[in-house]
């Protein structure tokens, strides 16, 4: 499937170039089903490079010139070669709906052109059909990242000038978000307080979680930190987060003293910030990264704890980044301020949280709800 073909032939492309050839395309895009065509020549149509070549060349525009991340770069790949597979396999099971029609019917690969608003229809209705590794269905939030990657991609077509789908037609499903979980402060200092502080594990595991909820970091963010990444006098750094967008961290006097504690207690000078238990001392590497902490670790190290604190709830890193902004707007920030430290492009993403944290509908309830005796 990866390989990149054109559907001509190098003798047919080379003819093609000096007499073009008929391209039937519908007379209205939208209503390709009416099975009303008309023949129509078009050399930029006939020659347009072959799927998989242009979804190479995007994901390198993501790369390079929008700076995005090696991690976003692979999904968007990956929701696209999804797309162009299941795409051909409708395509091979409904040929009429193919709008370039050749003397060979065997599909090696689609074309920009082929990408019409039915068969983006009928790719919907497969890609809800789809399982997953353990047999359940797609859940909608990963079936609209696959629509936000193909409505990019087609924004990109749209900018190169290459004939496809109009990415205005590719809408998105409504997605139900989940509900958010959070700690509250007596639930946070539970947490912290069954840390064994006698130890430098017990040191480095409450310097951890003191700043995912004093910072409101994301996991990702804080293994990445290094010793010189943060400045413990100032209590605040830069981190680098999603879509390459930096953004400050703040962290109370309380997270400053046990990252102290925890790093006065190391006796080696790695770079790494956290370092895992590892006694591997055999390897070359000097840069530390060897015995960075992973966010796997991460995650085991939140969960071990919550569950001796006596805590029912799933707890994991991103919970106590929820406790982060849950605590700030319930002690009356403006959410505003709350969604430029969660390092939120969009407010709405911030607004999840205002459900939980509005103090005026405890005021109202308590105000006007009859008690019982």
């Amino acid at each position: 499937m990866d390989t990149l073909k054109s559907r001509n032939t190098p003798e047919q492309t080379a003819a093609s170039q000096n007499t073009p050839q008929p391209v039937i395309l519908p007379v209205n895009p939208q209503s390709v089903s009416d099975n009303t065509n008309q023949v129509i020549t078009e050399p930029e149509v006939l020659n347009q490079p072959p799927l998989t070549e242009l979804i190479i060349d995007f994901i390198e525009h993501l790369e390079i010139e929008q700076g995005r991340s090696k991690k976003t770069a692979d999904n968007y790949r990956r929701y696209l070669l999804r797309f162009r597979d299941i795409s051909m396999a409708i395509l091979e099971e409904t040929p009429n709906l193919r709008v370039v029609k050749g003397d060979d019917e065997d599909l090696s690969d689609l074309l920009p052109i082929d990408i019409t608003p039915e068969l983006l229809r009928k790719f919907r209705l497969q890609l809800n059909r789809e399982t997953d590794a353990q047999g359940e269905n797609l859940e909608i939030i990963t079936q609209s990242y696959h629509l936000i990657a193909l409505r990019g991609f087609l924004k990109y077509l749209a900018k190169r000038g290459i004939k496809s789908l109009d990415p205005t037609l590719v809408e998105l499903p409504h997605v139900v978000r989940k509900q958010v979980t959070f700690l509250h402060y007596d639930e946070v200092e539970n947490l912290l307080d069954t840390i064994d502080l006698d130890t430098e594990t017990g040191l480095r595991d409450r310097a951890i979680i003191e700043l995912l909820f004093s910072g409101g970091l994301r996991v990702s963010e804080l293994v990445k930190l290094n010793r010189d990444s943060i400045n413990l006098d100032r209590r605040e750094f830069i981190v680098r987060g999603k879509g390459q967008k930096d953004r400050p961290i703040f962290i109370s006097k309380a997270a400053a003293e046990r990252v102290q504690d925890y790093l006065n207690a190391r006796a080696d000078s790695l770079a790494p910030l956290f370092l895992n238990n590892s006694k591997n001392l055999g390897t070359l590497d000097t840069s530390g990264n060897y015995r960075r902490l992973t966010a796997r670790s991460i995650e085991r190290i939140v969960q071990s704890y919550a569950k001796k604190a006596g805590i029912t709830k799933h707890v994991s890193p991103h919970t106590l980044r929820h406790s982060f902004a849950t605590d700030l707007l319930m002690n009356g920030a403006d959410i505003r301020s709350v969604q430029t430290m969660l390092g939120h492009a969009d407010i709405s993403t911030t607004q999840i949280y205002t459900h939980v944290t509005d103090p005026h509908l405890k005021e109202v309830h308590e105000k006007f709800h009859s008690d019982t005796d």
